[in-house]
């Protein structure tokens, strides 16, 4: 048996036997090595396989696995510490966990704060925009399909990013509200948050710029903060007009026009530096002389401090400065020539110094024109005109601006009267005729206008007429009083007011037609008249005249009788001087009954006609079943002859409505 084995291992010859023994035990020395090496490594790789299986059935694949001999290394970053304890309690539950070394690092509590979700919608001609962070689901789908609809043919571009995590209070509240806010508004930026909706947008008018503001803060979610930047296109100014004076009731804006935000800024400074204390309001316009219009200002109220009293008129690039009684003469003549000296070149000054009472008080009895315009409307005028053409002019004029049946003359004719006196009178009454209530004194020296307006720019537009009129040289005095009372801007209803009143008038009385007829019958122009004088505030929000017949006679003849009906009542409107520009006629024939059709009395009910607003289709988020008010759709409803309560009526399904 050694013999064969000898010989497969062809010892050398030169070998001694007594080596052999050694060398048998050193080549099985280096067999286990090798054995014991190739066991670890299968251990090492059979413990990583297993424990990253376990791992990532657990869902921990963030997990790392990395091994050292009979050690296991754990690494990676755990979302949570509780995370991190259960990666090494699987690890432990495949190998001694005394092997488990932890090398995993957690996530800072700070960074797993929820995101702020926000986005920024940008609507203009072209379409509509959206950029931000909204809260993971079918939420971002819906937010496209509702801004596509508002889009109508103009596209919508996404770049809305969505993150998992819980949706914060408010948001859909004030991302339905949003949504909404922007049907009404064509040009606009609206910026969305959960606490915070901002709107800034250009109106059409500063009565839609009115509307607008009252509109969409009346619908503002409870708990959102809302901020509206809404503007205005600036109006055209002619003539180009200011107007500061200093007298015994302070220094103060008669009117006040400026080309800029700056422009305007220099000016109110200039005005309180020449002692100027209440709050003056400074119009922002287009047609500005000349860009040195503030230069030429600021110069001028300059003036007026230094002189302590008078008044100072712009009217385009004409500046009339009339000091009063109490300024010397040296005063006078320094100020004026330092202004004249600096001014603009192309500004032309004309200077007058009043003169002293004394130098005056031998002088005739000056002609005088007063009138008078009540609250209700009613004129009053007395004293001088030249001669009965004077008077013949100023008669019409006042009938045709104040209406003929309030208008009251009690003028006297007197020759000799001042040159331009028609023209003067004339122009009183026009600049009265911008009060809600005042009065007018109109002598060679001056004019004196008082009065009470509703308007927040009369003083600035009774001023920038009379310079008009009569020049920039004129010398007049105006006492205008603000009162929000009066202001019809203030008192904008919105769309759901109007709807509420048009069906207060429906309902105290229906309009009815001639049996089988299109045609109003005489008891329904009373109604008619109430609707249109609604009408005036109300124009502008789109509605839907609905006609409505009982069920006799053919189905097809009733729908096309409720049609001719409908549209009878918007040429009645029209016949009244109503913009119905945003109305439409609909009939609905006998298809929506309100009552049984088998009485003469639920026939006779169902026998009508319905407004109602027509508003674009937004699709509906939580937030319109909490605090959002205002449907898509939102019924006029007229009462019942059995009941007092007016009752929404059903529609039928409709297809095209925006």
């Amino acid at each position: 048996m050694r013999l064969p084995l000898l010989k497969t291992l062809r010892l050398p010859r030169s070998i001694p036997l007594t080596a052999i023994g050694p060398f048998a035990f050193l080549i099985a020395g280096a067999l286990s090595l090798v054995t014991a090496t190739w066991a670890a490594g299968v251990v090492e790789r059979r413990s990583a396989e297993g424990i990253a299986a376990a791992l990532a059935e657990a869902g921990h694949t963030w997990a790392e696995v990395t091994t050292d001999g009979l050690q296991v290394e754990l690494a990676g970053t755990a979302p949570t510490e509780a995370a991190r304890f259960r990666a090494l309690s699987v690890a432990g539950t495949i190998v001694d966990s005394d092997r488990v070394i932890d090398a995993m690092d957690v996530v800072d509590p700070a960074a797993l704060k929820a995101p702020d979700f926000t986005i920024e919608i940008l609507r203009n001609g072209d379409g509509i925009s959206l950029i931000g962070l909204v809260p993971a689901g079918d939420g971002r789908e819906k937010i496209v399909e509702d801004l596509t609809k508002l889009a109508g043919d103009g596209s919508v571009t996404d770049m809305l990013e969505a993150a998992d995590h819980p949706v914060p209070a408010g948001w859909q509240e004030a991302l339905g509200y949003g949504i909404k806010a922007l049907a009404s508004l064509p040009r606009a930026k609206i910026s969305i948050s959960a606490d915070k909706v901002s709107i800034t947008a250009i109106s059409d008018s500063p009565a839609e710029k009115a509307r607008l503001e009252s509109d969409l803060s009346r619908k503002a979610p409870k708990g959102i903060h809302l901020a509206l930047d809404i503007s205005a296109p600036r109006p055209v100014i002619t003539p180009f007009t200011l107007r500061f004076l200093i007298d015994e009731n302070g220094a103060r804006f008669d009117a006040c026009s400026a080309d800029s935000d700056r422009a305007r800024d220099r000016i109110l400074a200039a005005a309180t530096e020449a002692g100027a204390t209440r709050k003056n309001a400074c119009t922002i316009g287009l047609g500005v002389p000349t860009p040195a219009w503030a230069d030429a200002v600021t110069m001028g109220l300059a003036a007026m401090k230094e002189l302590g009293a008078g008044s100072i008129t712009f009217s385009d690039a004409d500046i009339s400065l009339i000091a009063a009684e109490t300024v010397s003469q040296e005063a006078f003549d320094r100020v004026v020539g330092e202004l004249e000296s600096n001014l603009p070149e192309v500004f032309s000054l004309h200077a007058t110094l009043t003169p002293k009472a004394s130098d005056v008080a031998t002088a005739p009895v000056a002609p005088e024109f007063n009138a008078t315009l009540s609250s209700d409307g009613r004129l009053d005028m007395r004293g001088r005109l030249g001669d009965e053409l004077s008077r013949e002019a100023v008669e019409s004029f006042a009938r045709s601006r104040f209406g003929s049946g309030s208008v009251h003359a009690a003028t006297r004719l007197a020759p000799d009267m001042p040159m331009g006196w028609p023209i003067r009178v004339l122009a009183a009454l026009e600049a009265l005729g911008e009060l809600d209530n005042g009065a007018v004194q109109v002598r060679p020296e001056i004019i004196r206008i008082t009065g009470i307006t509703g308007s927040t720019s009369a003083s600035d537009t009774v001023a920038r007429l009379l310079s008009d009129r009569l020049g920039e040289g004129a010398n007049y005095e105006l006492n205008i009083r603000y009162d929000e009372t009066l202001d019809p801007l203030l008192g904008l209803p919105t769309d759901e007011e109007c709807a509420g009143e048009i069906n207060a008038i429906l309902a105290a009385h229906k309009i009815n037609f001639e049996p089988g007829s299109a045609q109003i019958t005489a008891d329904g122009r009373d109604t008619l008249d109430k609707i249109a004088e609604r009408m005036k505030d109300c124009a502008d929000f789109p509605m839907e005249v609905g006609g409505h017949t009982d069920s006799q006679g053919r189905e097809e003849m009733n729908l096309a009788l409720s049609t001719e009906r409908a549209q009878a009542v918007i040429a009645a409107l029209m016949n009244r001087r109503v913009l119905t520009g945003n109305l439409t006629a609909e009939g609905y024939g006998e298809t929506v009954p309100i009552a049984d059709n088998d009485t003469e009395e639920g026939r006779e009910a169902n026998r009508r006609i319905e407004f109602r607003l027509v508003k674009p289709q937004v699709a509906a988020t939580p937030a319109d079943a909490e605090d959002m008010t205002g449907d898509p759709e939102i019924e006029i409803t007229v009462q019942t002859p059995d009941d007092d309560t007016p009752k929404p009526k059903a529609r039928p399904e409709r297809t095209g409505e925006n």
